[in-house]
């Protein structure tokens, strides 16, 4: 890969991270949002990949007793299908690991096929689905699990 750097978000990332939000979703987290993910979430760990300087992608969990939430991952989309998500993902389940947790979680709208095949690549399976999950279509969300110590 070129010039990337990996590293952990902070508040100074929240313009980046936000101009992301909102060229990849229909319904983006506002910055105040992602500001309190970054600085008061106790839960929340935020990831970002970097290229020459520039936040290209980023990845967001929550860290809650034994499992790992991931509550958003996107990519600049000038830099999509380059790896990017890949990466993002291999280093989110591998801080994960580390961690010695039981498991990753996420939901997904039922229609992101290019979202869900990423995260099939990397082991989730679609355990079960949240009606109406998301409020601004009232779409149908997966809930996808990969299991790193046992299944339940």
């Amino acid at each position: 890969m070129c010039n990337y750097n990996l590293r952990h978000a902070n508040l100074d990332d929240v313009d980046e991270i936000y101009e992301i939000e909102e060229e990849s979703f229909d319904s983006p987290w506002s910055r105040k949002t992602i500001n309190d993910e970054i600085e008061t979430n106790v839960f929340g760990d935020y990831l970002v990949v970097e290229e020459d300087g520039k936040i290209i992608g980023y990845f967001g969990m929550w860290l809650i007793m034994d499992e790992a939430h991931i509550t958003n991952i996107a990519v600049r989309k000038s830099h999509r299908g380059k790896g990017i998500g890949s990466l993002l993902m291999e280093y989110g389940i591998s801080y994960a690991e580390e961690k010695q947790l039981f498991g990753m979680t996420l939901e997904v709208r039922t229609t992101n096929a290019e979202a869900i095949g990423l995260y099939e690549k990397y082991g989730f399976q679609i355990e079960g689905i949240r009606p109406k999950y998301y409020q601004d279509t009232n779409e149908d969300a997966y809930i996808m699990w990969k299991y790193f110590r046992g299944e339940e």
